[in-house]
């Protein structure tokens, strides 16, 4: 007769909680990298008891090292940003430029509160006419005021998602014909090699011209400067998606071409099942270049444009000369920044759901 010793089971018991703990932060890592919070990682294990010294070591790495990385950097620019004078005065530290974000936050509210009491004046008034029987009379009055910081943020994040959509369209085609056919890189080469390296800055007037000869409605469903804007960052973002897919396709493994070859596919079923899961990796590569070039250029574009967006923001600002404005470009070179960095963790997060590695 045997006894079972109850401390065996007690230790069993945590040493199997902490190996189910262990399998859970491992995949949760992948997605932490995704979002660029690569040192949580370490952080989760170190506080479950996994070798703390080695994990303290990518803490430094991941964590500590970026850290005080930035805070050399805030240190930096306080002590030296007084010492240069210009025009508006001495360049904004960043106690000044914090000072700048809350105001605009604060201006942001007040026109979102001054936004919503003018819709719901209107709103009163035509109830009004509808319970005097004078429906006709009924207008929806469009709100003409000034948007706030966080419209014209919204309305560069449409501009250049719509711009980008475009581009895709274009140049996932076209790659996908060039890595097929020879012929077709040929074809496609001397443009490719033309057109890469012009600046939004030329595109802009022939963008600007064309865009007011075509689209001469005043009430389409976009603003014109919007569509200049948008097929600007079109030009100028869609060859590294066109040269990365392209070169995606064309180093797909010729044993998968004979396969395909032997198994007699057609052209639709060989792009669709065996080109583009092949070549996904290279063509999220481009997008992700694509994306922030998109982004680089929107901001020239609306400042030349006159697009309500963050480019019109920094170029208001800049004619308004106010003591404040060089501290609100700053603010606006900082969101930019952010959001650049947010927008290639979206496309790294959906090459991570769509494509493969060899870990997985």
């Amino acid at each position: 007769m045997t006894t079972v010793d109850p401390e065996f089971n007690a230790d069993a018991a945590r040493d199997a909680r902490r190996a189910r703990l262990f399998t859970r932060i491992n995949a949760a890592d992948k997605w932490f990298l995704v979002l660029g919070l690569s040192w949580a990682t370490p952080v989760l294990k170190a506080a479950a008891g996994d070798n703390p010294r080695a994990q303290m070591a990518k803490i430094w790495r991941l964590l500590i090292v970026p850290i005080l990385s930035i805070c050399a950097f805030l240190l930096l620019w306080a002590t030296l940003a007084p010492k240069v004078q210009t025009s508006l005065g001495a360049v904004p530290g960043p106690a000044q430029v914090w000072e700048e974000m809350v105001n605009l936050n604060q201006d942001a509210q007040a026109k979102a509160a001054k936004r919503a009491k003018f819709e719901a004046m209107v709103e009163k008034r035509n109830q009004k006419l509808i319970e005097a029987g004078r429906a006709d009379e009924v207008k929806q009055v469009a709100y003409t005021g000034a948007p706030s910081y966080y419209q014209q943020i919204w309305t560069s994040i449409k501009t250049v998602f719509f711009g980008f959509l475009i581009a895709t369209v274009v140049a996932v085609p076209l790659g996908i014909a060039a890595g097929l056919s020879p012929t077709a890189n040929a074809a496609l080469n001397p443009l490719i090699q033309v057109f890469k390296p012009v600046s939004p800055l030329a595109w802009l007037p022939i963008v600007t011209m064309i865009v007011s000869a075509v689209y001469v409605t005043n009430d389409g469903w976009f603003a014109k400067s919007f569509l200049i804007s948008a097929i600007t960052v079109t030009l100028c973002s869609l060859w590294p998606t066109l040269i990365n897919t392209s070169l995606g396709v064309a180093s797909i493994d010729k044993d998968l071409v004979n396969v395909s070859k032997v198994l007699k596919m057609n052209t639709w079923t060989k792009i669709t099942k065996l080109v583009l899961p092949s070549a996904l990796p290279l063509i999220f590569t481009g997008l992700r270049l694509s994306l922030g070039v998109g982004w680089m250029v929107l901001i020239a574009a609306e400042m030349l444009a006159q697009n309500p967006g963050l480019g019109k923001f920094v170029w208001d600002e800049f004619q308004n000369g106010s003591s404040s404005s060089l501290a609100r470009i700053m603010v606006a070179v900082f969101t930019i920044g952010i959001i650049g960095f947010l927008l290639d963790r979206v496309m790294y997060a959906l090459q991570s759901l769509f494509t493969f590695t060899n870990n997985r």
